[in-house]
């Protein structure tokens, strides 16, 4: 009788002790969670080929690579992320751009064209999210060097 009653008070000790670490010890083994930082995100895009055309023929690629920087806590509320509208909008300026014609070099003001991208961007978000619009590399590659 003696060994039954000692079998189950080392039962009751034990079963009491695991209740009162996962009781009052589960906030010491929890994860700390840290508040997240908001701020500026910056993203990197992928090149994009931009052709150049003049005279009804190709005349070479513009080969860019964009950064933007974004609002961090508008990133995460956009049911779409703005990298595609960024692209886009890239393309789009570039490619229809009359003044830039590779064939008479003259200085461009990328600045303006950068602050066009940013502003049109987000005119088709609704928000201020994109905060500056970089540009990482710039290159143009003649047809003839062109691989295929």
């Amino acid at each position: 009788m003696k060994i039954l009653v000692t079998g189950l008070w080392i039962c009751a000790v034990t079963i009491a002790s695991c209740y009162g670490a996962v009781t009052w010890g589960g906030g010491l083994f929890a994860k700390k969670t840290e508040a997240y930082l908001e701020g500026l995100q910056y993203q990197k895009l992928a090149p994009i080929n931009v052709p150049m055309i003049a005279e009804g023929k190709v005349q070479g690629y513009v080969i860019a690579v964009l950064v933007f920087t974004a609002d961090a806590r508008l990133m995460h509320t956009l049911p779409v992320p703005p990298n595609a509208f960024v692209v886009d909008e890239a393309f789009r300026q570039i490619y229809a751009d009359p003044s830039l014609d590779f064939r008479k070099l003259a200085k461009y003001d990328i600045t303006k064209r950068l602050a066009e991208v940013r502003t049109a961007v987000n005119t088709r978000l609704g928000a201020e999210v994109v905060k500056d619009v970089l540009v990482d590399e710039m290159n143009f590659v003649p047809k003839r060097e062109v691989r295929s």
